[in-house]
């Protein structure tokens, strides 16, 4: 499903996202707050575009997806690519500063073992940012989010995207996914310390951090 939608998906996003997806990103940065020469992981990074935005630190960042398709839509980024499953990621234990995945944890198929094995990689003290769509705090905007995404969201995505279906998926799953709250508790089950959280655009997003 990724691969059919690669050639369009930074523009997809842009459209659906009313363009805040840039502020996601930058707000991913700087929730890591990376270092020049710490050596990153960014999961389910797609084409690339994140783990630009996350080498504007000076850190060494390696985009790794499941999908080769994403991958190949975004070998002119000239970004160290690799392509991997994320419940058995292709790195020796402890090799990582950092941690990122943006938009990607819903798509991994036991999300519990992929937070595992990105503990897994990730040094005793590292640090992990989990970027993802969540649930919008205030009722009203909730309601309003939720007939968007059920409703607008793949009519929206008809328009501009190269395969319009995959987006009922992503309206299935943000709404199927859990809580600011759940969530957490699911981070810190699987091994990570100080979980805490923040909401952006009133929690139609939410940035989990969180250190090994």
């Amino acid at each position: 499903m990724f691969d059919d939608v690669a050639e369009r998906y930074d523009l997809t996003n842009t459209v659906l996202s009313f363009g805040q997806d840039r502020h996601w990103r930058t707000a991913t940065r700087a929730a890591l707050d990376l270092k020049p020469g710490e050596r990153v992981l960014d999961l389910a990074a797609g084409t690339g575009v994140s783990t630009v935005e996350l080498g504007r630190s000076g850190a060494w960042v390696v985009a790794t997806d499941f999908s080769t398709g994403m991958l190949k839509a975004g070998v002119g980024r000239n970004v160290p690519m690799v392509a991997g499953d994320a419940m058995h990621l292709p790195y020796a234990d402890g090799v990582f500063d950092a941690a990122t995945i943006s938009f990607g944890l819903r798509n991994v198929s036991d999300f519990d073992a992929g937070l595992r094995e990105i503990a897994r990689v990730t040094k005793p003290g590292g640090r992990l940012v989990v970027s993802e769509f969540s649930t919008p705090v205030f009722g009203p905007f909730r309601t309003v989010y939720m007939e968007y995404l059920m409703k607008a969201l793949p009519r929206v995505a008809r328009a501009v995207s190269s395969n319009p279906d995959a987006y009922v998926y992503l309206a299935e799953s943000i709404r199927a996914w859990p809580t600011q709250e759940q969530l957490a508790e699911r981070i810190a089950a699987a091994g990570w310390k100080n979980v805490q959280w923040r909401n952006l655009t009133g929690g139609i997003v939410a940035l989990h951090r969180a250190t090994r």
